[in-house]
């Protein structure tokens, strides 16, 4: 019955992980999908759009600390909760998307061969994201690997430290190239410039408190790639 149970937990991770993270990237190509209008004005909207930023933020950041993880290891198995932590994770984010709204308030337009070139940088960050998954080589965003060793009597082999591909040049490539994305949109309504600021804000208090943990755990080593490779930025270190 566990297997069973697992091996569900594990497919369904990958359905709504890459559902959430497809949606995902074409609202950040298109903005708001509009798959539900409740009628609002634009001052209840945005509130209602800031809602959905924090229950996001707080469900990703509350599930991912370890003292979390330790209080649900009672009813989840630890090879499990990579998996339902994307599982999770996907629904919350489907749900940002799914019932984003968007405001009448237009702030700009960019219209010409610069939107050609924004659209362009847009299309650049997603082979951005594209080599840095690559660069991992053991990437598992969505917990599965953990299942399967589990499922066979094994445990997943640590993953040696190594700076690949994008990470040679900045430390957290995916944040990079989700800011720009977030940013190179060519139509900018108030509750796109709403979505652009809390994102950004969250991913860079996210990323000191992930580098934090990353010295942590790898101690002198990490301190050493701080020294030789920026943050977010290339070429600034």
């Amino acid at each position: 019955m566990n297997n069973y149970l697992a091996s569900g937990i594990r497919y369904a991770a990958l359905l709504f992980g890459t559902t959430s993270l497809g949606a995902f990237l074409l609202f950040l190509f298109a903005g708001s999908l509009s798959i539900i209008e409740f009628g609002l004005r634009d001052k209840q909207l945005l509130w209602l759009d800031a809602g959905l930023c924090a229950l996001f933020f707080i469900q990703h950041s509350w599930m991912i600390r370890t003292s979390f993880r330790r209080r649900v290891s009672a009813f989840i198995p630890p090879e499990w909760y990579s998996a339902v932590f994307a599982f999770v994770s996907g629904i919350t984010l489907l749900a940002v998307v799914g019932l984003w709204q968007q405001s009448s308030w237009h702030i700009a337009a960019i219209g010409g061969p610069y939107r050609s070139l924004l659209r362009m940088l847009y299309f650049l960050s997603v082979a951005g994201l594209i080599w840095g998954v690559r660069s991992l080589r053991f990437f598992d965003p969505f917990g599965g690997r953990e299942i399967v060793y589990s499922l066979r009597g094994k445990k997943p082999k640590a993953m040696p430290f190594a700076a690949r591909g994008p990470y040679r040049l900045v430390r957290h490539p995916f944040y990079f190239f989700v800011l720009i994305m977030l940013w190179v949109s060519p139509d900018l309504t108030a509750d796109r410039l709403l979505f652009n600021v809390l994102w950004t804000i969250w991913i860079i208090v996210g990323t000191v408190l992930e580098e934090r943990d990353l010295v942590h755990e790898l101690g002198n080593e990490y301190r050493e790639y701080q020294k030789r490779v920026p943050m977010f930025l290339p070429f600034t270190s």
